[in-house]
């Protein structure tokens, strides 16, 4: 079996953040804070600490957040050297220091289409080579990145691979409800795929986190009439025609904690799981 590498990324944030406004009409929902640091911060770090050295932020046109976030701020700098605050430029400097090894590129997606359309964008700068998708809402807390869990189940069957793990069957209306067979300890052979289904209606309550392991295959799918519901390209969809032509998709049931910060309510609950970690309550 020959060795597959993933070496890219492709974080999507070129959502509206509706469940977050008004404030997400000035703050993008991957700033909003965790504790002390951004959401970002955490998705960035998962990717570096899993080997991967190439990020594709997928954002909309209006979204420069991201950009002024990772590069340099000389004129701030000037500013804190003329007041000699030379603890804030250290954490300044340890910050920029994270994103000197990196290659970070922008793509945009000018209208927001599905998570299907958002990935379609970064087509051209990944072109045959396998990628990795996050979401810039969910942070995954583990001893092993969930990254690297996936990628290593990904290197060692060569077929695509999304982050699963069960929720309770009250709550499996708010994801992708899976349909599977278990083929060996934590993974799973993906048979169907249903969105955010009514209770009645879903398969299970083995639901899809928010990274996967993806193959160039998928955007011949994306592009298929069969992909697209309501005006939007829905990667579930996609995943569905992949399955139904015979095609080998695996489910992997990470392990750590997952933090969902996709509303207000699941951002307030990570935070304070976090601050009872960290014993600040």
């Amino acid at each position: 079996m020959p060795e597959f590498k993933v070496k890219k990324a492709v974080v999507l944030a070129a959502g509206l953040g509706t469940r977050f406004l008004p404030l997400s009409k000035t703050l993008p929902k991957e700033f909003w804070p965790l504790l002390n640091r951004p959401i970002i911060d955490y998705i960035i770090d998962e990717i570096r600490s899993s080997g991967i050295r190439e990020i594709i932020f997928v954002v909309s046109p209006e979204n420069r957040m991201l950009r002024d976030y990772i590069r340099p701020n000389l004129k701030t700098e000037k500013i804190l050297k003329q007041r000699r605050k030379k603890q804030i430029l250290e954490n300044l400097s340890n910050h920029q220091k994270r994103f000197k090894d990196l290659t970070v590129s922008f793509v945009y997606q000018k209208k927001p289409l599905g998570l299907g359309h958002a990935i379609l964008q970064a087509e051209k700068k990944l072109g045959k080579e396998p990628f990795i998708v996050y979401f810039n809402d969910d942070v995954i807390l583990s001893k092993s990145p969930c990254t690297v869990q996936l990628i290593k189940s990904f290197q060692k069957y060569g077929k695509m691979v999304m982050a699963v793990r069960k929720v309770p069957r009250d709550r499996v209306r708010l994801y992708a409800s899976l349909k599977v067979e278990r083929v060996a300890p934590r993974l799973y052979r993906i048979l169907g795929v249903i969105e955010k289904p009514k209770l009645e209606q879903a398969y299970s309550n083995l639901v899809v986190d928010s990274r996967y392991v993806l193959t160039a295959d998928i955007f011949k799918y994306l592009k298929k009439p069969e992909a697209v519901f309501q005006g939007e390209i829905i990667l579930a969809n996609a995943f569905e025609q992949m399955i139904k032509q015979g095609i080998i998709i695996y489910g992997y049931e990470f392990e750590g904690k997952w933090l969902e910060c996709g509303t207000v309510p699941t951002w307030l609950k990570s935070n304070l799981y976090l601050a009872r970690k960290n014993h600040i309550l």
